[in-house]
C-alpha cells in the first residue's frame, strides 16, 4: 500500500506499484468501441499508460492533451490512457479536444481488478474507487522501464522524465 495527497490530505493507494524491472500483469480494458483489449492487443510496441482518475477533471484532460502531443515523436510507442471513465465520455472528451494520437481505455468492467494490480487503487477519499494517477512504461515485453505514482493526485507527472525513459 502507498500513500499520496488530494490537495494535500493524505489518501491510502491500494495494491502494489509497479517499479523498474518489474513485469506487469495482464489488464483487460475497454476501448473506445467497448471491445476488450489486453497487453497482447499491443504487442511488440512500447507503451506508455497515463492513469487518472477522470477525464473530465482539468489535470487529467491535461495529461491526456500533453501525451497526445508527444505521441507522433514516440516511435514504436502507444499511449493508453487509462481511467474509470466509460468509453462514451473519453470518446467525447477525445472528439471535442481532438486527441488522435493517443488511446482511452476503461476500466469500468474491472476496475477493482486493474487498480490493484497496477498500485493505483484509491482506498478512501472523495475519489474511493477511482484510479490514483500515476504513469507506468512498459518495453516491447511488458517490462516496466519507468514508473511514477504521482504523489499529489491534483498534478500532473513529471512529462519529462518519463519521455526521456523511452530515449
Amino acid at each position: 500500500m502507498s500513500q499520496v495527497t488530494l490537495k494535500g490530505d493524505p489518501v491510502q493507494i491500494g495494491g502494489s506499484f509497479p517499479k523498474a524491472g518489474d513485469t506487469v500483469k495482464d489488464f483487460n480494458l475497454a476501448n473506445n468501441k467497448r471491445e476488450n483489449v489486453n497487453l497482447e492487443s499491443y504487442a511488440g510496441k512500447k507503451k506508455i499508460l497515463n492513469i487518472f482518475p477522470s477525464v473530465d477533471t482539468p489535470t487529467c484532460a491535461l495529461s491526456v492533451k500533453r501525451f497526445n502531443d508527444e505521441a507522433s515523436n514516440l516511435d514504436n510507442t502507444v499511449v493508453l490512457c487509462i481511467s474509470a471513465d466509460l468509453p462514451f465520455a473519453q470518446k467525447r472528451f477525445c472528439g471535442a479536444e481532438k486527441t488522435e494520437a493517443v488511446e482511452t481505455l476503461s476500466a469500468f468492467r474491472n476496475i477493482s481488478q486493474f487498480s490493484n494490480d497496477y498500485g493505483v487503487a484509491i482506498e478512501d477519499s472523495s475519489l474511493q474507487g477511482l484510479t490514483s494517477r500515476a504513469v507506468i512504461i512498459l518495453n516491447e515485453s511488458n517490462e516496466v522501464i519507468y514508473s511514477e505514482l504521482v504523489n499529489e493526485i491534483t498534478e500532473e507527472p513529471n512529462y519529462d522524465q518519463a519521455l526521456s525513459a523511452l530515449r
